[in-house]
């Protein structure tokens, strides 16, 4: 069997900055941050006792937690008791990488990419009643599709598949002999064809399906016209034209809406665009089923001409209403033969025919202190709409540039149920709002050029023993393990949490299969396939070893957002801080005979806490704080479809000093060095008025400069004379040929290389009133009425002494 590197990933990781390779960074009482004073008790406030006694050597800590199964000292870095309340600098110097799994370095070579695939757990609790002991949740996070740059496409005739669980062959099954193979799944023994081609990465073959097929809604409302967004729009697709994904058999089609429906025939041959209205919002019919989705190389002179001219058709309307339910009835009509893509664009609240909308919020409860209402849909019409939108293979994206509410409570269903993806431009405004149309323009690059995938399902499979139990993402769930996905796109994340129904004690090894079945943009069937092996192990110091903070975080992130709509607000918030306490009660007992004081956490868990208080901070969870409505559905529907790396990015922002940047450790790509600077802790105690800050939010960057920063800096990086010169709103970093602007727009770009969308930048002045958004990520501080990370210690404590 080849091994295989390329399995399912080709981007280059950050660097190996796991847990168990940064010993020299956290001993002790030793402080390795620059900027920093010498160690103290946390935040240099009193009332915390120094330890009793040393820490532990490794024999003394092997012997407390009851062995380490052969671990190499090495790996004892993980389990270091830490003592939270006296560690002040918990941060590695960049960011976080899984926890690799203690597999064979064969196993290892040919294992997915955490990046693609991870779990919670990298090592496997024998037992359910294991797994309940370390109290922590068993899950796996998943970016099936991402962008894979030297992923192979294999055509073959066979696909080689267990005969009982239908596990696709992988580099982890075990061949018998040169007849037999045995599934690493289920156990079972299977023969092998003798036409088979074995490729670990993927199996394809070749069959033509429906073309490419995309059909664009557009809200023309006078609210839509004043906002501006139809020009930009129709503009990015005139670029963009040749660069969608498809083939000669790409069709595309436009509908336009505001108390009526608007079709466009575009068929080849007519000198121009013909537009046909439907004011019979009430019984939607196609006016015509042959000229209004067209073969676009056919039919390109048109589609150029309608886009060119749309924008002016309207410039001069009055008609305030709109009719999206209707709209999405007419698209749902259209595309039903076909399926495909369907993308929305609306700019307020749904007012006439199906679907319609009131207005839900109440200003005066935006802070949350009697609990969020209406956190879910006001109808279920847009869902049921959706749920015939994947029966007919058709996925919905939905982009909504409101700067009013417009209750995507309800709107976002017709995108989670049909496996489709939301964009949100609060505030949207092209002249009054120029960093968000710069995003706006951005994003929509790059979604009309990624890759695209029709007609998926995807279903996730396990070793005997274990269980999924709840999915999250945008999806509709066909049966126990089937994921329906009318479309499926590079930049979608799905979590799933699992249970372990049997023991594994027969097992050394558990593994996990994600299987997506899709159709091409060129119209060929792919399957792409997915298989992570993990160690099965029975001494809970094994389970903790493994632990992946980051992972964890995000799995309870999703079941937090399912909570707050379920039932409420405060009971998800009220769980993820019992989430902590359980586990840190459940190792300070695993670890009783040491006799540690204080909080104490393992040092692979010891961010944990930290980044629930992010958690709770952040716009989908927090409270005390004016958080518009519509905003925080829409965070919660990122925590739900988001990869992991940008998922964390949210939650806790990377920030660092750039003022200061030397070429230590730099890294040298294409021709040019790349800083790395080292991560400091979220805490206003961590900068410093001579200084100059990136913080990395990511799908926002904000660089706070200080009063007293550097004139030189301020000179060679943006191109003013001095602090007072910088411009208020400030949005862009000038390209200059000097060696500080070079290196800093390297890092920059090293930065949005690691994402998908491009995050805008800020420029934000120690003086200005955008300073208070900056100072809100900063999570170790108290803000409104959100306590400090030394007071939510503090509560945890207390919680645990009850």
């Amino acid at each position: 069997m080849p091994p295989s590197n390329d399995m399912t990933n080709q981007a280059p990781p950050y660097g190996n900055y796991g847990y168990h390779n940064t010993q020299s960074t956290y001993q002790p009482g030793l402080d390795t941050h620059a900027d920093s004073p010498p160690s103290q008790n946390l935040y240099g406030q009193p009332g915390y006792q120094q330890y009793a006694q040393p820490f532990p050597n490794f024999s003394q800590l092997s012997a407390a937690l009851g062995g380490l199964s052969g671990v190499p000292e090495l790996e004892v870095e993980a389990l270091r008791p830490v003592n939270l309340l006296q560690e002040r600098n918990l941060l590695p110097p960049r960011p976080l990488e899984a926890p690799e799994p203690n597999l064979s370095p064969d196993l290892k070579k040919v294992n997915c990419s955490p990046q693609t695939f991870r779990c919670t757990l990298s090592s496997i609790p024998q037992t359910q009643a294991l797994l309940n002991k370390a109290r922590l949740p068993l899950g796996l996070l998943l970016h099936p599709f991402r962008d894979l740059q030297q992923l192979p496409v294999i055509t073959s005739n066979t696909i080689v598949r267990c005969r009982s669980c239908r596990t696709y062959i992988n580099p982890f099954v075990t061949f018998l002999d040169q007849r037999r193979w045995k599934c690493n799944l289920c156990y079972r023994v299977n023969d092998v064809p003798d036409e088979f081609m074995y490729n670990p990465v993927t199996r394809s073959y070749e069959t033509d399906e429906f073309p490419a097929v995309y059909l664009f809604v557009l809200d023309v409302s006078h609210n839509a016209v004043e906002a501006g967004y139809l020009k930009y729009f129709c503009d990015a697709l005139l670029e963009n034209l040749d660069k969608m994904p498809g083939d000669a058999r790409t069709r595309v089609g436009f509908l336009t809406f505001d108390s009526t429906i608007h079709f466009y025939n575009l068929r080849e041959g007519l000198s121009q665009p013909q537009m046909l209205v439907v004011s019979d919002i009430d019984d939607i019919f196609i006016p015509s089923h042959d000229s209004l989705m067209v073969n676009l190389k056919e039919s390109k002179e048109l589609v150029k001409e309608l886009l060119t001219s749309l924008p002016a058709m309207f410039s001069q309307t009055r008609e305030t209403h709109s009719a999206l339910g209707p709209a999405l009835q007419a698209a749902f009509k259209l595309m039903s033969p076909t399926g495909g893509r369907v993308t929305v664009f609306q700019t307020q609240l749904p007012t006439l025919g199906a679907g319609k909308l009131q207005s839900r919020e109440d200003p005066n409860q935006r802070s949350g202190t009697k609990g969020v209402q209406h956190l879910g849909p006001a109808t279920d019409f847009y869902k049921k709409l959706a749920l015939d939108c994947s029966g007919q293979q058709i996925g919905v994206d939905f982009f909504l540039l409101s700067s009013q509410y417009s209750d995507l409570a309800s709107l976002a269903c017709i995108s989670k149920y049909s496996a489709g993806s939301v964009f949100y431009y609060p505030s949207f405004h092209y002249i009054h709002n120029p960093a968000q149309l710069e995003k706006f323009q951005k994003d929509l690059d790059r979604y009309l050029t990624r890759k695209i995938g029709f007609e998926a399902v995807m279903r996730i499979r396990c070793t005997k023993g274990l269980s999924i139990h709840t999915f999250h993402g945008n999806f509709f769930v066909r049966s126990t393990d089937l994921l329906s996905l009318a479309n499926v796109n590079p930049d979608s994340g799905f979590a799933v949490q699992m249970s372990i129904d049997n023991s594994l004690a027969d097992s050394s090894l558990a593994c996990f299969q994600a299987a997506l079945l899709y159709t091409s943009s060129k119209g060929k069937r792919r399957i792409r396939v997915h298989t992570l092996c993990l160690p099965v192990v029975s001494q809970l110091t094994d389970v903790y070893i493994g632990a992946d903070v980051q992972a964890v975080t995000c799995l309870l992130a999703n079941m937090a957002i399912d909570r707050s709509i379920s039932s409420s607000l405060s009971d998800a918030r009220d769980a993820l801080v019992n989430a902590v306490v359980d586990f840190v009660s459940a190792y300070k007992s695993s670890v009783s005979n040491l006799q540690q004081s204080g909080l104490v956490v393992p040092a692979v868990m010891r961010l944990f806490p930290l980044y629930i208080l992010a958690l709770l901070k952040q716009k989908a969870l927090r409270t005390g704080t004016s958080t518009r409505l519509d905003e925080r559905v829409f965070a919660m529907c990122e925590f739900k479809t988001q990869p992991l790396q940008q998922l964390m990015r949210m939650v806790h922002p990377d920030l660092y000093r750039l003022d200061n940047m030397s070429d230590q450790g730099a890294l040298h790509l294409n021709d040019s060095i790349v800083p790395q600077p080292h991560l400091l802790h979220l805490s206003a105690e961590r900068l410093s008025r001579d200084g100059a800050f990136l913080m990395d939010c990511g799908n926002v960057f904000f660089l706070w400069i200080g009063k007293s920063c550097n004139e030189m800096f301020i000179r060679d990086v943006l191109g003013c004379p001095s602090y007072a010169s910088i411009p208020p709103n400030m949005s862009h970093i000038p390209e200059l040929q000097t060696p500080l602007s070079e290196r800093l727009r390297a890092f920059l770009d090293w930065l949005q290389d690691n994402r998908a969308f491009s995050a805008s930048i800020h420029v934000v002045k120690d003086d200005a009133s955008a300073k208070a958004t900056f100072f809100q990520h900063l999570v170790e501080d108290r803000c409104d009425s959100a306590s400090s990370y030394s007071e939510f210690l503090q509560h945890i404590q207390q919680q645990m002494s009850k």
